[in-house]
Parts: C-alpha cells; sequence; structure tokens
C-alpha cells in the first residue's frame, strides 16, 4: 500500500522523487518555520557568551542541525524529520557550564550521545523497549501532549516579543490567518489549491514578514555586518573536559530527550501513515545518538526531532524525505554562510511563531487520530488525561518555584513534554487492566 493509499492527505509520500527546486521551496519552508535559534541564545545568555562567541554558537547549531537531519533521514529513522536544539538541557548545560566550563559541556555531550546511539546498533534494545512501554495509546497521547506543551511556548513568545505588545498579536494574528486560508484552499487537490497548499508557510511567513515591516519591527541591520563564510572546527570552544557528575548527568538528560524524540517519530508516523517497526526504530536511536556526537563535535547542543516539521507536512500534504534532506543541506549552508543565518534570524518571532500555533494544532489532531478508536474507559481516561494535566501544570509552575527543587528534578520539570510523555509511559505501565479484558485477549490469543 503507498504512502498515498494509507494517508489521503498526503499528496506526495515518504520515498517518491521530486525535482530539487521543489524540494529546495519545500525544505527552506521547514527551515523557515522553525524556531531554531531561539534554544541556543538562551543557553548563549546563560552562559554569558558575548557578542561574536553567541553568533558562532548559533551557526554551529545550524550546521549541527543539518548535520543530524541527514543522518537521521538518510541512514537513520529514514522518515521525514528535521532535527533542531532541544529544549530539554538548557538549564543542565547553563549549570554544567556555570560551574566547570565550556569543556565540561562538551565533555558531558559525547558519551550521552554514543549511549543512544549504542541503544539503537549494535544492542537493539531501543525497539523493544518502545514496542513494550509504548502502545497506541501512549503514543497517541504523547503526540497529543507535544502538541499542547507547545501552544503556550507561541503565545508567550509573541506576547514577549520586543515592541507593542498589541502590533506583535495582529503580526502574528495575520501570518496565522494567511496559513489557515492557504490550508483551506488546498483542499482543493488541483489547480490553484495545490499551488497554496505547497507554498503555504513561505506565504504567511512573507505577508507576515511584510505586516512586520510596517509597523518598524524589521530590522535587517545584522545581515550587513555578518560575514559571508565561516568555516567550522572541531572542539571550538575548547577540549572536552570529562566530569563524572556532569557526564551522568547528561545521560539522564539525553534519555529524557529520546523520550520527546519518539515522540515525534509517533507523529510523523501518523502523518505519513509510516509503520515505526523494530528496525526503523533501532535505526533511529542510532541517528539521534550519532547526530548529536557530531554536532557535538562543532560545538552544537543535543538535538532532537521537531514536532513542527511533521504539522508543516500534514499542511502541505508533501512527505518526501528529499524535501527534508534539502532542508538538512539548508541548514547547513546556515551554518557555514552567516550572513544566510542572519537573515533567518530577522524574521520576527510574532511571525514564526503565529505560524508555530497552527503548526501545534495539527500536531494535536494527529495525536487524537491515534487514540480516537481507542476505548475511553476509567482506566484509559486516566492514561490519557491525567498525562495532560500534569503537562499544563507543569508549563504554568512558577519559576520560583523551579529554581528551589534540586537540579535532578529541575531538569525533569523544565520540559511539559518530558513530564507528560514520563507520566503517560508510567500510568500505563502501573494502572491494571480490567480483568475480563485481560481474560478476553488470552482466550483470542489461545484460539
Amino acid at each position: 500500500m503507498s504512502q498515498n493509499e494509507q494517508n489521503p492527505n498526503i499528496t506526495v509520500g515518504v520515498d517518491e522523487k521530486i525535482g530539487w527546486g521543489k524540494a529546495l521551496l519545500l525544505g527552506m519552508q521547514h527551515v523557515l518555520a522553525m524556531d531554531l535559534y531561539i534554544a541556543p541564545i538562551i543557553i548563549a545568555g546563560l552562559l554569558a557568551l558575548d557578542s561574536m562567541n553567541t553568533t558562532f554558537f548559533i551557526q554551529m547549531c545550524f550546521l549541527a542541525a543539518g548535520i543530524a537531519t541527514l543522518i537521521q533521514t538518510i541512514g537513520g529513522l529514514r522518515l521525514p524529520v528535521v532535527q533542531g536544539p532541544s529544549y530539554v538541557p538548557i538549564g543542565a548545560l547553563a549549570a554544567i557550564g556555570g560551574k566547570l566550563g565550556m569543556g565540561a559541556v562538551l565533555g558531558s555531550l559525547l558519551p550521552g550521545a554514543l549511549l543512544i546511539a549504542i541503544l539503537g546498533y549494535p544492542l537493539k534494545w531501543f525497539a523493544k523497549a518502545v514496542k513494550k512501554i509504548i502502545p497506541p495509546l501512549v503514543g497517541g497521547t504523547v503526540i497529543v501532549i507535544v502538541g499542547l506543551s507547545l501552544m503556550p511556548s507561541a503565545f508567550n513568545s509573541i506576547y514577549s516579543a520586543p515592541g507593542n505588545v498589541g502590533h506583535n498579536v495582529v503580526i502574528a494574528f495575520v501570518s496565522a490567518a494567511v496559513l489557515v486560508v492557504c490550508i483551506l484552499l488546498g483542499r482543493k487537490k488541483q489547480g490553484y489549491g495545490t499551488f497554496f497548499r505547497l507554498i503555504s508557510v513561505i506565504l504567511a511567513i512573507a505577508v507576515g514578514t511584510l505586516t512586520a515591516s510596517l509597523f518598524g519591527s524589521v530590522d535587517f541591520s545584522t545581515v550587513k555586518q555578518a560575514a559571508w563564510f565561516s568555516l567550522p572546527s572541531f572542539f571550538p570552544f575548547g577540549k572536552p573536559v570529562f566530569d563524572l557528575q556532569a557526564i551522568l548527568t547528561m545521560v539522564f538528560i539525553y534519555l529524557i530527550i529520546l523520550i520527546e524524540t519518539t515522540g515525534t517519530w509517533f507523529v510523523v508516523s501518523t502523518v505519513t501513515g509510516s509503520e515505526l517497526n523494530e528496525k526503523r526504530l533501532n535505526r533511529a536511536s542510532l541517528g539521534e545518538g550519532l547526530g548529536c556526537f557530531v554536532g557535538s563535535l562543532f560545538g552544537g547542543t543535543p538535538m532532537t526531532g521537531y514536532s513542527s516539521n511533521a504539522g508543516i507536512i500534514a499542511i502541505t500534504g508533501v512527505a518526501s524525505r528529499m524535501a527534508i534532506i534539502s532542508a538538512g543541506v539548508i541548514l547547513i549552508a546556515l551554518g557555514l554562510i552567516p550572513k544566510l543565518s542572519a537573515v533567518i534570524t530577522c524574521v520576527p518571532q510574532p511571525v514564526i511563531q503565529g505560524i508555530f500555533g497552527v503548526v501545534c494544532v495539527a500536531i494535536v489532531m494527529n495525536g487524537l487520530k491515534v487514540i480516537q478508536h481507542v476505548e475511553i474507559d476509567d482506566r484509559n481516561m486516566m492514561v490519557i488525561g491525567v498525562p495532560i494535566l500534569l503537562t499544563i501544570g507543569t508549563i504554568v509552575l512558577p519559576k520560583e518555584i523551579l529554581y528551589s527543587v534540586p537540579d535532578f528534578a529541575n531538569y525533569i520539570l523544565s520540559s511539559g513534554t518530558a513530564v507528560g510523555a514520563l507520566a503517560t509511559v508510567v500510568l500505563n505501565l502501573v494502572i491494571p487492566k480490567e480483568r475480563k479484558k485481560i481474560v478476553a485477549a488470552n482466550k483470542e490469543s489461545l484460539t
């Protein structure tokens, strides 16, 4: 069965070929709609890096994201997944760097990345663990949690962006409205419908940026100051320093990131209609680890699959890996050509976040598709509902409480996605199923 038959909303399947011009256009949409530079900016600020090192750090994160995307898309998961800096380790990296220096940050990243890779191959443990503890009930709930946990960040970024709050809301509204109109026009499968669906994200960004310029919210001065070309280097912030406590901390963080990115893989699997079999899952773990390892060598942060890009696939209907490979090439170019990365960072936050909010809606809806056939009895209601409650509770947790808890708890509570995903897995394991259903399942297996 083809991808298109498995999911009628997908017009171009995962392994279908498209022209490189079209692939580059679609890849650029994926890159433009991602807030890849936000996590590096936050980390650079917490580590008190100067402006030159901050710019270079952002470039290296672009480069690391591109390399990790190519590794995962071509040889790892082999599904259209764009890799980008994870928000989960921000607190841990800031704590390690503040106490032990940038060398210890690098030294803490490398062992954990290798461990994630080894869990996939040669051990092949990862797929067995996923199949055992993440059935459709858990997978669908995690997808919903991913979408819900990202929604508040979109609103927070709109309200806290530089400039007048009212203007920012208008800019975000216009950007989101253009995307919604394009999606609705895209329901027509041929002619102008296909056109608007394919360029929906770029069109929304263009109109949103034009609207922002009317309010004076667009500044391209940094593009003039940026260099045209910059070569990467290994260990740009110093040689690795291996501290046992820092390494153990990041190993735990990597496991949290792996749960986070597994949720993304479920989203992509659902959107594209592709099965997550054991071989694919183990390759994905290997690709995740290798991407993080290679990216860390160039000074990047831990990478994770971005669920927002799965939402873009659902919006455009194009699931071809060629588009994501193009996105990886563009990300590498952004890492090597500072002027290009400066252009990306000049797109106003309200524009990106207005579009991002609509993308989150697409993610949540795909999660609901997974669990729509699950019987919502008392047990399953708790497995689905309590993690969503905990996710929202984590998102609104006051910062003073977050900073007052031990580091170990801080790392978990910094991510609503991680809390919700862990809660879903644990509740599904500890809440017993109804006896009559277990007996019925046993009888069915005997016959």
